[in-house]
């Protein structure tokens, strides 16, 4: 992950409201409308303008799947994992909190019961057993986590467009799963409804916890092996540095005749104003290495 220009407070402040408004749009739809095709979009897009909106100052991950996912891979540490899942929860409670008070005035709500939440066994439509949910959970969050971790790769080109990868990938995973679990890959917005949503759905929340955060832990592992990392991993994420290469002995001393100062066959003298051209290997480093584009941790 890369170090931000903004102050903590300020990530914070875009992982929660990030986080709010999926949350809160997405369920909001799921209990509205009650249509997976709907739904995914809601999902989807919220995440597309989130990540445009607030990803800049953040990295957009509005998920602590997605940070674990990153601080395995090297990308984050741990204490930030910490400090993003706590916002990232928080703004999903504020958002099921709300949607909890404003369901109440809808006809609909008190006969269906319904608040977006997640579900497997007999809460689920379908009857899913849990083995087979977890197994959904687990794959979904796995693939999610897997094209972020490429789509905010710096060595991919397309990274300017990785809201929209990533809106469009939310999106057909909700499709898919909508049906079995409900759809989470993100455990903040699991807890975020299922708080207020009745004991049976506390009581399932483990699920979506843990399966996401299992998934999010193999696509850590497995980018850096199938592609390679693209940069050392960070302190702090308990991964091991590349050790720096020893500097080579120093050259014996020349002798007097060979130390040539009156031309320029070896190249301009210190301090003289000509300079050599660059070449491809000689690119000047960024300015900002820090700065990147709206998606990337």
């Amino acid at each position: 992950m890369q170090h931000y220009r903004q102050a903590l407070g300020q990530q914070v402040a875009a992982e929660a409201f990030g986080t709010f408004v999926i949350v809160l749009v997405g369920a909001a739809t799921v209990v509205v409308a009650d249509d997976p095709v709907a739904t995914g979009l809601a999902f989807g897009l919220s995440l597309l303008v989130m990540t445009y909106a607030v990803g800049h100052l953040s990295g957009g991950h509005f998920n602590p799947a997605v940070s674990v996912g990153f601080a395995v891979s090297g990308r984050m540490t741990w204490p930030q994992v910490g400090v993003y899942a706590a916002a990232q929860v928080g703004g999903a409670v504020v958002a099921g909190l709300t949607l909890f008070v404003v369901l109440h005035g809808y006809d609909g709500y008190e006969s269906r019961g319904n608040m977006g939440q997640n579900f497997f066994g007999s809460e689920a439509p379908g009857g899913f057993a849990v083995w087979a949910a977890l197994l959904v959970e687990v794959v979904a969050a796995a693939i999610f986590v897997l094209v972020m971790l490429s789509v905010t790769d710096r060595r991919n080109p397309a990274a300017a467009v990785a809201p929209v990868v990533l809106g469009l990938g939310l999106a057909a995973i909700y499709l898919a799963t909508s049906g079995m679990t409900g759809g989470s890959v993100n455990p903040a917005r699991s807890i975020g409804p299922g708080l207020f949503a009745g004991t049976d759905a506390v009581l399932q929340l483990w699920l979506f916890i843990l399966a996401p955060l299992a998934g999010a832990a193999l696509a850590g592992l497995g980018h850096p092996l199938v592609f390679g990392r693209d940069e050392a991993p960070v302190p702090g994420s308990g991964l091991r540095l590349p050790q720096r290469p020893r500097h080579a002995a120093a050259p014996e001393a020349a002798s007097p005749e060979d130390r040539r100062t009156d031309g320029p066959a070896d190249g301009p003298t210190q301090g003289s104003a000509e300079r050599l051209s660059a070449g491809p290997g000689d690119r000047p480093a960024d300015d900002h290495p820090d700065r990147e584009s709206p998606g990337r941790s």
